[in-house]
């Protein structure tokens, strides 16, 4: 399985991927970065090595409708998100190694983990309703 590149007319399967309960993982780039340029491969064997979840590759400038508002310090930018709770945002070294042990945690943590844990710091907090994916795909339509 290829990541999903983010356009527009696929927008839907991103939201059904999230609809589903599918981990999306989702790499926040931009297509002048040299870094991001250099991460893609790492970051398409990822896909191809967690199949039952949604790897999503997406360009900040390009989605600027949906994510302009995220926070991107650096790249790449990882963001982790089941449904509507948000596991993960934030800067990663560019190693795939490290965001599939990130994925890894996430994937046997319980449903009541994963909520006290969004629910746990402000950050985290901010995090379910700044980086919501799910939230800003509704924005749009």
């Amino acid at each position: 399985m290829r990541s999903l590149f983010l356009v527009p007319e696929n927008f839907s399967a991103l939201a059904n991927a999230l609809e589903a309960g599918k981990w999306v993982v989702a790499c926040l780039c931009a297509g002048w970065c040299d870094v991001c340029k250099q991460y893609r491969a790492g970051f398409e064997a990822l896909a191809e090595q967690f199949p039952e979840q949604q790897f999503v590759w997406i360009d900040i400038e390009d989605q600027a409708d949906l994510v302009g508002d995220f926070d991107v310090e650096n790249f790449p930018t990882i963001l982790m998100q089941r449904g509507d709770l948000v596991a993960f945002y934030g800067t990663m070294l560019p190693e795939p190694r490290q965001v599939a042990r990130l994925l890894e945690a996430q994937l046997v943590r319980s449903d009541e983990e994963l909520r006290r844990e969004a629910a746990g710091t402000p950050e985290r907090r901010q995090w379910q309703q700044e980086y919501n994916l799910r939230l800003k795909l509704d924005e749009l339509s």
